[in-house]
C-alpha cells in the first residue's frame, strides 16, 4: 500500500521509510526536504494521491509554548484537510506517554491538542503514545543540567529505542485503525536519576547527577509515574546498553 510519512527524512521517520519499504509498501518521505510543507500546504494533494495510510511523526523547530502550539494545530489542522479530500483511511500519529498528567507543559499540551484535532475528523486513526527515545537522551541531560550538575528527578523512566518506535508505528499502520492509542516502551524500568547516572559514566561525561525531586523536566515537576506506561504497554527489545553499543547511536 501507498504509505505517505510525515517528517518521512527526520529521526523515526527515515526509520519508518525504510521498515515499511523493506516489507513491500510504497513508503514516501514526505518533508519540507522533498517540497512538502504541512504548515502551508504546499505539496500535500501531490504526495497524497493514492495514499491509503498517512503517519505523521514530524516535529516542531521550536518548543516555546505559542510557537508549538501553533505548529501542531496548523500542520494537523492542514494535514487532516488534504487526508480528507484524497480518501485517506488510517491516520496515524506518535504521541507522548503522560501528555494528560502534564498539561501545564507546554509541548505536551500541544501534543494533546493535535490529538484532539485527530479524534475530531471523522478519519479513522490510530494514536501511538511513546516513552522518551534513548536518543533524546543527552538533550534531558542536558536540560537537567544547572551550573554544571545535572538534576534529575527519582521518578520511573521507561525510554525506548527509535528503532523499536519505527517498528511499532509501523506494524499500528499497517493494521486496522485502533480509534485509539496504544502505549510502547522501552524493555527496562529504571529510577530517572538512576539511569542518567550510569548513562553519564557511559558516554564518560563527568557531570555529577543529583538526585532532584523538584528538578524539572522541559518546565514539569514529575510525580512518580508521570512519564511511563500503564499495564499492557507495548515493550520494544533493544536496551540502552545494546542500543549504546550501536555504531548509529553516537
Amino acid at each position: 500500500m501507498k504509505i505517505v510519512v510525515i517528517g518521512g527524512t527526520g529521526l523515526i521517520g527515515s526509520k519508518l521509510v525504510r521498515k515499511l519499504g523493506e516489507h513491500g509498501h510504497e513508503a514516501v518521505a514526505a518533508s519540507p526536504n522533498t517540497g512538502v510543507d504541512t504548515l502551508t500546504g504546499e505539496g500535500l494533494a501531490e504526495v497524497l494521491k493514492g495514499a491509503e495510510v498517512v503517519i505523521d511523526v514530524s516535529n516542531s523547530p521550536s518548543f516555546e509554548r505559542e510557537a508549538v502550539m501553533k505548529f501542531f494545530q496548523t500542520s494537523t489542522g492542514n494535514l487532516l484537510a488534504a487526508e480528507a479530500a484524497a480518501g485517506v483511511g488510517h491516520h496515524v500519529a506518535v504521541s507522548i506517554v503522560g501528555t494528560e498528567r502534564m498539561p501545564e507543559n507546554g509541548y505536551f499540551a500541544a501534543k494533546i491538542a493535535q490529538e484532539q484535532l485527530i479524534e475530531k475528523s471523522g478519519i479513522p486513526f490510530s494514536l501511538v503514545h511513546s516513552t522518551q527515545f534513548f536518543e533524546f537522551a543527552r538533550g534531558i541531560a542536558d536540560e537537567g543540567t544547572v551550573d554544571g550538575k545535572v538534576h534529575i528527578a527519582p521518578v520511573l523512566f521507561q525510554p525506548i529505542a527509535g528503532d523499536d518506535v519505527a517498528q511499532a508505528v509501523g506494524r499500528t499502520a499497517v493494521g486496522t485503525p485502533l480509534n485509539g492509542r496504544i502505549e510502547i516502551a522501552g524493555p527496562t524500568r529504571y529510577k530517572m536519576d538512576e539511569f542518567f547516572r550510569k548513562a553519564l559514566a557511559a558516554w564518560g561525561d563527568t557531570r555529577e547527577v543529583v538526585t532532584d525531586p523538584q528538578a524539572r523536566y522541559f518546565g514539569s515537576v514529575l510525580g512518580e509515574r508521570s512519564l511511563v506506561p500503564a499495564d499492557g504497554a507495548q515493550l520494544g527489545t533493544v536496551t540502552y546498553k545494546d542500543w549504546l553499543g550501536q555504531s548509529d547511536a553516537k
